[in-house]
């Protein structure tokens, strides 16, 4: 009896033999969704389908991508497959990439940022509850800006716990977190903020180790804030 090996399947897929033109759509959505190259075998184990006949369909969107002129490349590198924008788009990518990171910070994510800065370590859920919004998007953009960085997780709760960055006493010309200038006098009445911190505890035990899921979806919970409110021109 022939192996499965000897024909180019992957163990468990020898009665399936799908065509290469009906693989390039999977192929692509998993593509699109790799944090990494991703190897052929790895690719063919996900399709459930051999592994020349997934080189074959792989080959085609080579092909097709750059017959069409698309502004990125598929390409075999690392040992796996990946999207790569093209090498004459970089000055245009470049600029922009500068661009962004140039961009003001909304009004938003200046107000999470202050309350960050002033009570950290905090979690997303009391961040949330200070202000009164959803605040997971405007989170992500203070962290990707290198402004607010993960720092802990809460012993009781186990919510993951932000604090300011290095970039963020850089940007603002401070030596330290001390020198924040005084901001008790701006702040609401301290037992009313207090009742609004243990209020939000309730929130964060509902929060699981994986810092990605979002405390949003708790009932009467604060308002969702658009992630593209964060920067502005």
């Amino acid at each position: 009896m022939t192996e499965p090996s000897d024909v180019g399947f992957l163990p468990g897929l020898e009665d399936a033999v799908p065509d290469a033109a009906d693989l390039t759509g999977p192929l692509e959505a998993l593509l699109l969704m790799a944090t990494e190259p991703m190897p052929t075998t790895e690719l063919a184990q996900a399709v459930r389908a051999p592994v020349a006949v997934v080189e074959e369909a792989l080959g085609w969107l080579v092909r097709f991508y750059d017959e069409t002129g698309r502004g990125f490349e598929l390409r075999n590198v690392g040992g796996g497959w990946r999207y790569w924008t093209r090498a004459e788009h970089a000055d245009l990518i470049g600029a922009w990439l500068v661009e962004g990171q140039q961009a003001r910070l909304s009004q938003a994510a200046l107000e999470t940022l202050a309350v960050v800065a002033y009570l950290q370590p905090i979690s997303r859920g009391r961040v949330s509850a200070v202000r009164g919004v959803n605040v997971d998007g405007v989170l992500r953009t203070l962290v990707t800006r290198d402004l607010v960085q993960e720092v802990d997780r809460d012993s009781e709760t186990g919510a993951m716990l932000f604090g300011t960055t290095g970039q963020f006493l850089e940007r603002l010309g401070l030596a330290s977190l001390d020198d924040l200038p005084p901001i008790a006098p701006l702040l609401p009445d301290a037992a009313l903020l207090e009742a609004e911190l243990r209020a939000a505890s309730s929130v964060e035990l509902a929060e699981t180790q994986d810092d990605e899921v979002s405390t949003s979806s708790t009932s009467g919970g604060p308002t969702n804030e658009e992630d593209d409110e964060e920067s502005t021109r």
